[in-house]
């Protein structure tokens, strides 16, 4: 009997070296990783480069604490503002605690202000935004805040992609919207550039901050730096983790210099936050994201799964109901158990991929992925509907 709690329905399956786009179990069998560890894996498993940099971080120093300078720090945070809209960062370990940040900014900025009833955040159903008590109540999924007594006031949701829905819950309370430009774990929604477009000029005419949650779809993942890139905005605070740190815990609330000027100290703080190991592996992880022609690849190659998606779904109606996503975050909408599936194509076809809300399937490649990676993803899915199909045929004889 396992020591952990009991949160994770964990399969058998135990991985013990990764190279590229393959995870080998600890039974040596090889699996092609459409996972990533959640969208964390960025640039896969055993990247030299970040490898390199770990070392050679480890030799020196591990941790010190955030009242002393951190010069890979400094330096990630120069880099990053350098890359974005954003005037100022806080480094923190995780996305819930970057999402945790960016709504404590929001409020203060309003307090700072003479403001300090405006605290309320607008958020969508569908959302997920971590797991502590403040971004289970801005997800507002009933199922994560069972349990754990009455939610965190201050938090609103309205409808993805339905901007009245959104004007419906402005009050002069309102401070901010909080929105994922491309859900993950609700169900892999990807919202349009006129909807991104229409929250913008709401914030703007209801003097309130957008913030966007780019935790699972920034860094690359859609074919631009910032999935925001693409609908031409501008955001006041944006929440990342995952792919920054390629693998080593680290997040990132960037903010817009006059938005997080009200962050004195005494305000917000985190012992492990960007620390030296972190942010050395950090600007490791940003050295190949900012390459040259790499975010190019990215694009190119999530037009490649789309398309290559579109054909499996022409092939298997019966079993694709809808695609969802954008770039290399997309999702399958399964007349079968998407939970099922994941199940299926890990133990009998050595493929890793993972469930979002809505039943979907959703794949999250390293952004090294190659088209021959999704020509032999296809493939795997394709046996997967097959076998589901043969059973389903042989089930009446059997009867």
């Amino acid at each position: 009997m396992s020591a952990l709690y009991a949160t994770y329905a964990r399969s058998e399956a135990s991985f013990e070296r990764g190279e590229g786009m393959r995870l080998f179990d600890q039974h040596g069998r090889e699996y092609l990783d459409f996972h990533s560890g959640v969208a964390v894996n960025a640039l896969g498993h055993g990247d030299p480069h970040l490898v390199s940099a770990l070392k050679a971080a480890a030799d020196k120093v591990w941790h010190t604490a955030n009242t002393f300078t951190i010069p890979e720090q400094e330096r990630l945070g120069q880099r990053l503002v350098d890359a974005t809209f954003a005037d100022a960062v806080f480094f923190t370990n995780s996305g819930a605690e970057a999402i945790e940040c960016a709504i404590k900014t929001a409020r203060h900025y309003f307090w700072a202000k003479g403001q300090g009833e405006r605290y309320e955040v607008i958020a969508f159903s569908g959302s997920f935004h971590g797991r502590t008590l403040g971004t289970i109540a801005a997800g507002g999924n009933p199922d994560y805040l069972q349990g754990f007594g009455p939610a965190a006031p201050g938090f609103k949701h309205a409808k993805p992609g339905d901007l009245d829905s959104v004007k419906a819950l402005i009050t002069p309370e309102t401070c901010a919207i909080l929105i994922e430009p491309v859900q993950g774990e609700g169900g892999v929604t990807a919202m349009s550039s006129e909807f991104m477009q229409g929250l913008r000029k709401l914030c703007d005419d209801n003097d309130m901050l957008l913030i966007l949650d780019e935790v699972q779809c920034g860094f690359g993942r859609t074919g631009r730096f910032f999935a925001y890139e693409w609908s031409g905005i501008t955001p006041d605070i944006v929440a990342v983790a995952k792919a920054i740190g390629g693998g080593f815990p680290l997040g990132a609330c960037l903010a817009k210099g006059d938005v997080a000027a009200s962050m004195v100290p005494g305000t917000h703080g985190s012992t492990y936050g960007g620390n030296p190991l972190a942010t050395a592996v950090g600007n490791a992880v940003l050295d190949r994201i900012l390459a040259p022609g790499f975010i190019d690849n990215v694009n190119a190659m999530g037009q490649r799964l789309s398309w290559h998606l579109q054909q499996l779904a022409q092939k298997y109606p019966d079993y694709v109901l809808e695609l969802r996503g954008k770039g290399l975050l997309s999702g399958i909408k399964l007349s079968t158990p998407a939970r099922d599936m994941v199940t299926r194509l890990r133990d009998d076809h050595q493929f890793l991929c993972i469930g979002a809300g809505d039943n979907v399937l959703r794949l999250l490649p390293p952004l090294i992925v190659s088209e021959a990676d999704i020509e032999l993803a296809m493939e795997k899915i394709s046996a997967a509907f097959d076998a589901i199909e043969a059973e389903a045929a042989a089930a009446p004889a059997a009867s």
